[in-house]
């Protein structure tokens, strides 16, 4: 069975033909995908989109380009605008408060971004250092955006024990993958691996120990080179199995064993 460990199905981009998508996924021989949080704004329409969806895990979390927004939430929820640890402190408080009350395989979509100018990374530190606090105290794996942040997730991924997790759409260097490897994290791969162009990602893909890959679409988001025109679907996860298995040399079986051992062994699904 596959193994999609990064899909947003919540997302609004599947309300349209969400049955069909999930029928063109069952087909496709996904079994289990992984559902991470965006906002705490956002976490009942998640639960509630993936209610009835048996093959859905969820993860909760709040995302580092959307910490301005939870902060704005967080002084709502608070009744009064208290300084920036406050509000950190508040969100913290109802997230663990969630997790507590639903599923949750691990704390996520969490991390740090340097491609955006705003939020700062400045800003979206103390947000994520205090999730990875949490998911200390909780013993939960965590799901992580390090997008152009490689380095610095690490840095603070070694001051914080987390009982390991994911590296969403890696690309980083090989040195770094074998950090995140002792620290007890695998990769995510997915469409940015059927461009040409991404030789990087590419070789990463092919030349890792098999221990540090699983599969992700990141649905609706990261379309593959087939699909530019079109959201991300579920099912593209089946011919991210058979790129792999062509840029691994080996089979679409294997690839299918492997990755899921591997999603299940960090987020102990």
């Amino acid at each position: 069975m596959l193994i999609d460990t990064h899909l947003h199905w919540d997302a609004e981009e599947y309300d349209a033909d969400r049955e069909d998508l999930l029928a063109a996924a069952r087909a496709a021989g996904i079994g289990l995908f992984v559902v991470p949080g965006v906002v705490p704004g956002l976490f009942a329409r998640q639960a509630e989109k993936c209610r009835d969806v048996p093959e859905a895990r969820l993860a909760w979390g709040v995302h580092p380009l959307y910490v301005h927004e939870v902060q704005r939430h967080a002084e709502a929820l608070a009744g009064a605008k208290p300084d920036g640890p406050g509000a950190c402190a508040a969100a913290m408080a109802q997230l663990e408060s969630w997790i507590a009350a639903h599923p949750t395989v691990a704390i996520g979509e969490i991390g740090l971004d340097r491609f955006v100018a705003s939020p700062s990374l400045e800003a979206q530190r103390p947000w994520f250092e205090a999730q990875l606090r949490l998911a200390h105290t909780l013993g939960l794996p965590v799901i992580l955006h390090v997008r152009r942040a490689v380095e610095d997730v690490l840095q603070s991924l070694a001051k914080h024990r987390v009982a390991g997790g994911i590296l969403h759409a890696f690309n980083g260097s090989f040195a770094q993958a074998e950090r995140a490897l002792r620290l007890g994290f695998a990769l995510g791969f997915g469409g940015t691996m059927s461009y040409e162009g991404s030789r990087h990602v590419r070789r990463l893909a092919a030349e890792l120990p098999w221990e540090a890959i699983v599969l992700e679409t990141d649905g609706p988001d990261i379309p593959p080179v087939w699909a530019q025109d079109r959201r991300t679907m579920p099912a593209d996860l089946a011919r991210y199995a058979e790129l792999l298995a062509e840029l691994r040399g080996c089979t679409v079986a294997e690839v299918i064993e492997r990755t899921g051992e591997n999603a299940r062994r960090v987020l102990r699904l």
